[in-house]
């Protein structure tokens, strides 16, 4: 890449957020903003301005925590995934059955996408490959192995079937994402024994 063309590239880099109290709300309230406008128009769709704005704040205050739309991404990204991450990690059942360890995985993402559906929607209803930057990536590829390593356990017992990994976490998180679709859009309800039912058909399509 050129010096010139270095200049005009978009920057990640996170700004060093005010300490105040008064600051951390205006960072929170940027971020929320950009959460809710990230979702409803996408990344792409949305201007800083309008994030400013959703958030109360003056377009020249989201640059005083963050370098650039693209930083402002990768932050929200990085909250939200992190979040998931530790609600699936907690206390996971290492030394459970594949079926045990299934509906466990199954149960926390549920539980994710019904406290946090902002949060699910921006994770998972939108394709972020354009703007991650090197840190969203390796969360990203963190979140992947853990599943393909569940994946790759289970199917040396023979608990599940013996095909290409990235095709078992395509049937699961495609059934999953939509399901939420359907709740979203549709008006399917999603309550215990709805998730309970989806989780046994999907673990009846995926086992040996």
């Amino acid at each position: 890449m050129s010096p010139r063309a270095r200049a005009h590239a978009p920057s990640t880099a996170r700004r060093p957020a005010p300490t105040t109290e008064r600051g951390a709300d205006k960072r929170e309230a940027i971020l929320q903003a950009a959460l809710e406008l990230f979702v409803e128009r996408g990344f792409h769709g949305t201007a800083v301005p309008e994030v400013a704005e959703r958030a109360g704040v003056g377009a020249g205050t989201i640059y005083r925590y963050f370098a650039s739309k693209e930083a402002l991404v990768n932050e929200l990204y990085q909250q939200q995934k992190s979040r998931l991450l530790a609600r699936i990690l907690r206390d996971f059942p290492v030394a459970a059955s594949a079926r045990e360890q299934f509906g466990t995985l199954w149960r926390r993402m549920a539980a994710y996408a019904k406290e946090e559906p902002l949060g699910f929607a921006f994770l998972e209803l939108h394709n972020h490959q354009s703007y991650l930057d090197a840190d969203s990536k390796a969360l990203e590829e963190r979140i992947t192995q853990f599943g393909l390593g569940f994946i790759a356990q289970a199917q040396a017992r023979g608990d599940i079937r013996a095909v290409d990994p990235m095709l078992l976490v395509g049937i699961v998180m495609g059934a999953f994402i939509g399901l939420v679709r359907r709740s979203t859009e549709c008006g399917l309800v999603l309550d215990d024994p709805a998730w309970t039912t989806a989780e046994q058909c999907v673990w009846e399509a995926i086992r040996v």
